[in-house]
C-alpha cells in the first residue's frame, strides 16, 4: 500500500474523504429540501446520506483492496462495519422516534400547565433510514475503489 497523500496513511485518506463527501452531500441536498444553504448539516447526525455508513464501509472496502479479503482485519472492519450500520438505522433511529415523542409530551405540559421540564427539545434527528444507509455504504465502496 503506498502512503497516502492528505493524512500519510492511505486508508486512513480514503475514510476521510468518504466522510467530508458524505457530509458535504448533506449541505447540498438540504438545499434542494429546505430551500436554504444550511452549513449546519455539515455537522449533524442524521439524514442522506449515513456519514457512518460511508465512513465504516469505505474502511472496510479499503482494507479489503489493499490487505486481501481473507485478512483478519478485513474481517473484523466487517463486523465492525455491521454494528455501526445496524446501530445507524436501528438504535439511533429508535432514539430520534423517542425523542419526539418526549419532545409532544413536554411542548403538551407547557402548553396545559405552564411549566418547562426542558429548556430545549431533544434532537429528534439521530438515526437514518434503510435508504440513507444504503447509500451511504454504496458512497464508501465507490469512494474507496475511485481512491485506491
Amino acid at each position: 500500500m503506498e502512503n497516502g497523500l492528505i493524512l500519510g496513511n492511505k486508508i486512513f485518506d480514503i475514510v476521510v474523504v468518504a466522510l467530508i463527501i458524505a457530509q458535504t452531500m448533506k449541505v447540498i441536498i438540504s438545499l434542494f429540501t429546505d430551500k436554504r444553504l444550511n452549513f449546519r448539516k455539515f455537522l449533524d447526525t442524521g439524514s442522506m446520506p449515513s456519514s457512518h455508513t460511508a465512513s465504516v464501509v469505505s474502511l472496510t472496502t479499503a482494507i479489503g483492496i489493499f490487505e486481501g479479503v481473507d485478512s483478519v482485519l478485513f474481517a473484523l472492519s466487517t463486523v465492525f462495519a455491521i454494528v455501526v450500520m445496524y446501530d445507524a438505522s436501528g438504535v439511533r433511529r429508535a432514539a430520534g422516534k423517542q425523542a419526539t415523542v418526549l419532545n409532544k409530551i413536554v411542548e403538551n405540559i407547557r402548553k396545559k400547565e405552564g411549566h418547562t421540564i426542558l429548556e430545549e427539545n431533544l434532537k429528534e434527528l439521530l438515526g437514518h433510514t434503510p435508504l440513507e444507509v444504503i447509500a451511504g455504504a454504496a458512497l464508501g465502496v465507490a469512494v474507496a475503489f475511485i481512491m485506491s
